[in-house]
Formats: structure tokens, C-alpha cells, sequence
């Protein structure tokens, strides 16, 4: 059961009902519903994750990331998300599978984009110049690794929420590990 006041788009107002009736229309999802406590939280997420339609990073690629997050951080909300997303995006089930066990995705840039990532979570950021130039010897360059840190830095923040929050799971779950 969550933990913050579920905000039902129906009856929102303001700032936040425009948020519901225009870029989330159609996307009343759990999360949305408790980030919906706050205006401010929503234009973050939109913000954020809107801004990342211009990396360089693919949308699979992008998944890979949120996949690692969900998983490393534990987040059984964006594992299922990401789960959905990431099909979206063109990832089969059995990769995002992979993607949150470290595993082999079956594309070597996939699977930098998935070692890298996991490198970043477990490394807290703090990653080696070996990680960084493994990376770069994959295809990727700064500019990549600066978009996959942005990815980390959005997937932390809805894997937080979902924490705090105790969001229900209202997608199908995404494949035991």
C-alpha cells in the first residue's frame, strides 16, 4: 500500500492536472500518481527524462541503464517498467533479463552499455579508467558516458521514490532473476 496520498488525475488541479491532461494523458500510472503529491516532482521527471530523448544513447540503450538501476537498486516497480519500456524499445524479454543480471545481451554494444552501467552502480560513480576505457573501446564516447550517468541519476530518482513511496506494481511484473 503506498505510503504518500495517491493523487487521481480526475479530480487534480492546477499545475498538476495539467501536467496529467497533457504530457502523462494517457500514462496514469502508479508512480505518476504519488510523484502527482508534487508538481515540482513531476517536471523533474518529465524534465529529465524528456531531455534524454536527445542523447545520443539509443532508447535500448537507455533501457539497459534503467534495467541495471531497477535491478541494482532494487526497485520491483522499474524492473517491471523497464521491463515493458524496454520490449517497447526493442529488447527482447530474455535481454532484460540479461541486462539486470549483468549477463550477455547478444550485442557487443549492448552488453558495453550493460557492463559500463553496472561498473557505475556498483561503483557508486566511481568508476576506473579501465571501465571508462572499455567503454570507449566499444563505440561510446564522452558524451555517451555523460548520457548514461544521466540515465543513472533519473533511474535513482524513481527507484528512490518507488522506495518511499511503496508504489504498487501496475504493470506486469517483470521475470524472476
Amino acid at each position: 500500500m503506498p505510503r504518500l496520498n495517491t493523487v487521481d488525475p480526475a479530480s487534480s488541479t492546477g499545475a498538476v492536472k495539467e501536467i496529467f491532461d497533457g504530457p502523462l494523458n494517457g500514462k496514469h500510472l502508479n508512480i505518476f500518481k504519488g510523484m502527482g503529491n508534487s508538481p515540482a516532482a513531476l517536471k523533474f521527471y518529465l524534465g529529465a527524462s524528456g531531455a534524454l530523448k536527445e542523447a545520443s544513447l539509443s532508447p535500448t540503450e537507455q533501457e539497459v541503464v534503467q534495467l541495471v538501476f531497477a535491478q541494482g537498486n532494487g526497485c520491483d516497480y522499474c524492473q517491471a517498467a523497464h521491463t515493458h519500456v524496454g520490449k517497447n524499445a526493442g529488447l527482447t524479454e530474455e535481454q532484460t533479463v540479461a541486462a539486470r543480471t549483468n549477463g550477455d545481451l547478444g550485442d557487443p554494444k549492448l552488453n558495453a552499455v550493460n557492463t559500463f552501467a553496472w561498473a557505475l552502480h556498483e561503483k557508486k560513480g566511481f568508476v576506473s579508467d579501465r571501465d571508462l576505457e572499455d567503454f570507449k573501446n566499444a563505440g561510446y564516447d564522452d558524451g555517451a558516458i555523460a548520457e548514461t550517468i544521466a540515465v543513472a541519476a533519473l533511474a535513482t530518482y524513481t527507484n528512490y521514490f518507488n522506495h518511499v513511496n511503496q508504489t504498487e506494481v501496475d504493470l506486469p511484473a517483470a521475470p524472476a532473476v
